[in-house]
């Protein structure tokens, strides 16, 4: 999307996670300072912004087989969506780092793919419960 399309978007008031992640196939731009702010005011604190260039957030998880439930499970949101963080699967740790390849910085995508990361996590299992793989 182009300038005032993001802009447009962005104000119309539907939340990130029901949103679609937006098509990389046209031209689209880096969102500016302005924009990232507005959107991280709606992904709230549990994602950081790196050097304006990408959205980043840790998970903690009791054993590596539950992190690498979870990276599952966030793959299967990022394909529906078709917009593919980088993930890093460690004994007891996932780390989610999202930003658009296309434009090497964050779009508006960036921030619809974190929020439905974030709407798996709320929605998935009692915080002491631990992720499961399927057999």
């Amino acid at each position: 999307m182009k300038g005032d399309e993001s802009s447009a978007r962005e104000s119309d008031g539907t939340p990130l996670h029901e949103r679609s992640c937006p098509s990389c196939a046209g031209a689209i731009d880096k969102l500016d300072e302005p924009s990232r702010a507005r959107l991280q005011a709606q992904l709230g604190d549990s994602w950081a912004v790196v050097d304006g260039h990408h959205l980043h957030r840790s998970f903690e998880h009791p054993d590596f087989r539950a992190a690498l439930a979870h990276a599952v499970r966030i793959g299967e949101v990022a394909d529906r969506e078709h917009h593919h963080p980088d993930l890093l699967v460690a004994w007891g740790r996932l780390e989610v780092s999202i930003y658009t390849h296309a434009v090497d910085g964050l779009t508006e995508a960036d921030y619809v793919l974190a929020a439905k990361i974030d709407l798996l996590d709320e929605s998935s299992r009692p915080r002491d419960e631990p992720f499961q793989m399927d057999a």
